[in-house]
């Protein structure tokens, strides 16, 4: 899209030069000779290219910046209002800046596929990680990783509790290593997404094709990032793949990075052979932030989003939220969209107010079947619109199945209203979802200690 002060300028440049010819009494053939075939090209950030349209030399184009650079740079800031600097450029030149800039790209829309099928989100890097002295250790072990994937820490194991930013730091790391070679083949997964495809193969009627399909996949990486590590556990077909997973890609000098919310010691049902795997490269844990390390989170995220809170609304969200980042940029996010949607500023008592959900310094969380659902979407690291929607897929279906287990069991509120607080499903549809978890939660422990999870999410 052409850039708005560049088409300003084209639909003026004629005028312009006029004017510039007649601040210098240039003749008409002077004019001819060194205005009249200059055009205005391209803007690239706060450099002006100019191209002399005609072929000619190098001593031409220095000529014209001696004599015209100052006269051009005037005009053109007095019809943009901005002073550019200006580059004056031969056909030649010309065509080989649309060269490169054609490669660029390229070369940007091939990244974007690269990061694409390695399911990285760009916004997680090293340089929007707050380090703390509750993380620092494995912000440095995860910037070694990165710079030497393979060779240092393999596997890393990330453990600490949920919302403390396991997942930044390896997405961190994933992009870091495709910045500096996108050659890489890397791979970010949630153990759940792995053991589904490891059922789906299972199920396939083509059975043998589609496991050798899934086999590559994951074996024929560079990098491989398993988040949630610890929801494989008690599924001994997921858990038999990611064993001969893991020694495919260790052995040919791979890297491998998990988390998991828990040390390996503390996964009682853990095979041992996995165990030991997880142990033998470096661990690294996670604990709560300070409050230096809470404030600093929430002045980036507030200078991020180009708004402005008093610093007593500041310091009242470090104060109370201490154990999970993720819901300090949730308060922060509902005071922002106050502020957007109220048109008022935000004062310490509406931080309050409207934060009580979030905060409550005094007085117990009440549970309530918002919560509960808003917990489990958090948990599974979905939407709250892809909670309530209609998507039927497993990724989406099973969480929601576990909201109206949790609600049923947690809470006494009737059936209609779980599921109008559902996306309006009437109260067989909540029966019958809450009968589906309590029929595979006696035989399936990994499910167990999933349900338990959340819990303690829900009711610490």
């Amino acid at each position: 899209m052409i850039d708005e002060n560049l088409k300003l300028l084209q639909n003026n440049w004629q005028e312009m030069l006029l004017s510039i010819k007649d601040e210098n009494n240039l003749t008409n053939v002077a004019y001819s000779t060194w205005l009249a075939p200059l055009e205005a090209h391209a803007v690239e950030d706060d450099i002006l290219f100019i191209l002399y349209s005609k072929d000619t030399d190098q001593m031409t184009i220095d000529h014209i910046k001696r004599k015209f650079e100052n006269f051009l740079i005037v005009a053109i800031a007095e019809i943009t209002g901005k002073e550019y600097r200006l580059q004056f450029l031969l056909p030649k030149d010309a065509k080989k800046r649309e060269e490169a800039q054609s490669e660029k790209e390229q070369d940007a829309q091939v990244n974007a596929s690269i990061i694409e099928q390695s399911n990285l989100n760009t916004k997680y890097t090293f340089d929007s990680f707050v380090v703390g002295n509750n993380n620092r250790f494995a912000q440095t072990a995860s910037l070694a990783v990165a710079e030497s994937p393979g060779e240092a820490y393999n596997p890393l194991y990330i453990y600490g509790g949920p919302g403390l930013g396991k997942t930044h730091l390896m997405h961190a790391i994933g992009n870091y290593i495709l910045q500096n070679d996108s050659t890489m083949k890397v791979l970010y997964v949630t153990s759940e997404e792995f053991t589904n495809e490891v059922i789906e193969a299972i199920r396939s009627t083509n059975n043998t094709t589609t496991m050798t399909k899934f086999r590559e996949k994951y074996r024929k990486v560079n990098v491989l990032m398993i988040d949630d590590i610890q929801f494989i556990v008690g599924k001994d077909a997921t858990q038999e793949e990611f064993f001969h997973t893991f020694n495919t890609l260790h052995a040919q000098g791979k890297q491998i990075i998990l988390t998991s919310d828990q040390p390996p010691k503390d996964m009682t049902t853990l095979e041992e052979r996995i165990r030991t795997r997880f142990e033998m490269g470096l661990m690294a844990d996670i604990g709560q932030p300070d409050y230096e390390t809470r404030m600093a989170i929430i002045r980036r995220k507030v200078e991020a989003e180009n708004v402005h809170f008093d610093d007593e609304i500041l310091k009242y969200i470090a104060d109370n939220i201490k154990s999970n980042i993720r819901e300090i940029e949730g308060a922060l996010n509902k005071l922002i969209a106050y502020e957007t949607l109220q048109q008022t500023h935000v004062t310490l008592e509406i931080a309050e107010k409207e934060l009580q959900n979030i905060i409550s310094p005094d007085k117990p969380k009440a549970i309530t079947a918002q919560l509960i659902i808003e917990t489990v979407a958090e948990h599974y690291q979905i939407s709250m619109d892809q909670i309530i929607s209609k998507n039927r897929s497993n990724q989406i279906a099973r969480p929601r199945q576990i909201a109206m287990y949790l609600c049923r069991e947690m809470i006494d509120t009737p059936l209609d209203a779980i599921g109008a607080l559902l996306g309006g499903r009437d109260h067989s549809t909540i029966i019958h979802g809450h009968k589906r978890i309590v029929d595979e939660y006696t035989n399936n422990e990994g499910l167990r200690k999933e349900i338990d999870i959340i819990k303690k999410k829900i009711k610490p």
